[in-house]
């Protein structure tokens, strides 16, 4: 039996202590420093006095604010300025410190998240003016009062929303992360195009196995498509490496089969997701409605696994599979790197104070067993005691090898979903999960 890592992640103390913040409304005057603010952010006229009345208010809950100009004004005077504002409201300089990240709105931003500072009054209403000026399709996120969207934690991931219609394959007018539906599949012996050590994600629905190129899933970090009879939303968000694949058909009864985007907004680094037919706002990684129609039934999507594969392996344990086209069916040409190793060196988005238990970009097999405890399952380490012959279990649930990847199932049971992730963000959405080591390391 493999021991479990404590359940309870070890803070870094080292990270500064949050400020004190006030409660109750704005003064007057610095909400309309405020709103001025706002007004000048994206022609980059940064209103410096108004500036000034925020940086004096001493209070700490604006630091919100600054975070977000940082985002769509960096570089520059205008950027040491928001800084020094963001210093003397928290009385915490970011600049040059590693702990936090080397670019401003990278360093600000963590640590507010990693402080939980509550946000400023109307801050849903006043994000929205900023963001709604640079994307209008946003509009409906921002318009439902009741969502239980943390609007802290809601960056631009510098793309815009993908609103086609669903079976649209045209482009982006504006650019966008589109969604590929319906991909075209060709037989495993017509995907000799493909090496057989690159890598794919292997999906299973009842008797029929579909393998997506990760090149293509990088372009495009959304597939709608049938498997099994079953119709499957499919997001990959690059950021947390996580492909993941939801029963979308597995709704109640009068609510219609979702149609998964990507709207170009992120989350701690996670690509927010919505459902085209009803607006609706999901937590991409946890698959829950969290605005919107789907949000007001407390409607979750149900997962099903993802193995992460090579080709020639997930071929060989899977040899009636389908692959999607060399071309998505789309008449499109992917580059076999399209990211160019942009996540090697770390999270390049806003995730706050990760866990230490493991180095962020580990790859871990994350599950949910049945009584909700998250786990976690190092890949490398998993795959190298499986391959060794050694039992991979803690608690009820094993891990168990599928070709060159790693499925769970319950101890002598039935199989059980899960998704490789990076561990910070397999982590940061699920901070009391347990992770699995192997005895001799």
């Amino acid at each position: 039996m493999e021991s479990p890592a404590l359940a309870t992640p070890t803070l870094n103390v080292s990270w500064p202590d949050p400020p004190d913040v006030p409660d109750g409304p704005l003064d007057p005057s610095v909400s309309e420093a405020v709103d001025r603010l706002i007004a000048t952010i994206l022609p980059r006229s940064l209103d410096r006095d108004a500036l000034q009345v925020v940086a004096a208010s001493d209070d700490a809950r604006l630091a919100w604010f600054i975070s977000d100009f940082l985002r769509f004004l960096q570089g520059g005077t205008e950027e040491e300025a928001l800084v020094e504002a963001f210093t003397d409201l928290t009385g915490v300089n970011p600049s040059g410190d590693d702990r936090f990240g080397r670019v401003a709105w990278l360093a600000v931003t963590n640590l507010l998240i990693a402080w939980d500072l509550p946000a400023p009054p109307d801050y849903r209403e006043r994000k929205a003016a900023l963001y709604l000026a640079v994307e209008p399709g946003w509009e409906p996120f921002f318009a439902d009062p009741d969502s239980v969207i943390d609007w802290r934690l809601v960056s631009w991931g510098g793309v815009f929303i993908d609103d086609r219609p669903a079976g649209d394959r045209s482009p982006c007018a504006r650019g966008c992360i589109p969604a590929l539906d319906d991909p075209a599949l060709t037989p495993a012996a017509d995907g000799d195009w493909y090496a057989d050590h690159r890598i794919v994600f292997g999906v299973v629905v009842g008797d029929e196995a579909v393998a997506f190129p990760k090149h293509i899933m990088e372009v495009h970090e959304m597939v709608n498509i049938t498997i099994g009879g079953r119709r499957i939303g499919m997001p990959y968000c690059t950021l947390c490496g996580s492909p993941q694949a939801y029963l979308t058909d597995a709704v109640p009864e009068g609510v219609e089969t979702p149609v998964l985007r990507t709207s170009g907004l992120l989350s701690r680094s996670n690509k927010v997701m919505y459902d085209l037919v009803t607006g609706s706002v999901f937590d991409t990684f946890i698959g829950r409605a969290i605005s919107g129609p789907l949000e007001d039934i407390g409607f979750v999507l149900e997962q099903t696994s993802v193995v992460v594969s090579t080709w020639g392996e997930w071929r060989a344990a899977h040899p009636d599979t389908m692959i999607v086209a060399q071309d998505g069916g789309i008449g499109r040409t992917y580059l076999d790197d399209p990211l160019g190793g942009r996540d090697d060196a770390g999270p390049i988005f806003p995730i706050g104070e990760a866990d230490p238990r493991l180095p962020k970009q580990t790859r871990v097999l994350g599950v949910i067993d049945p009584d909700g405890q998250p786990v976690a399952f190092p890949v490398e380490q998993a795959t190298a005691a499986l391959t060794s012959g050694r039992e991979v279990s803690l608690g009820v649930v094993e891990v168990v090898a599928d070709g060159g990847g790693l499925r769970a199932k319950l101890r002598g049971g039935e199989e059980i979903p899960a998704h490789e992730a990076f561990w910070f963000a397999w982590s940061q959405f699920h901070p009391e999960t347990l992770v699995w080591t192997p005895l001799d390391r």
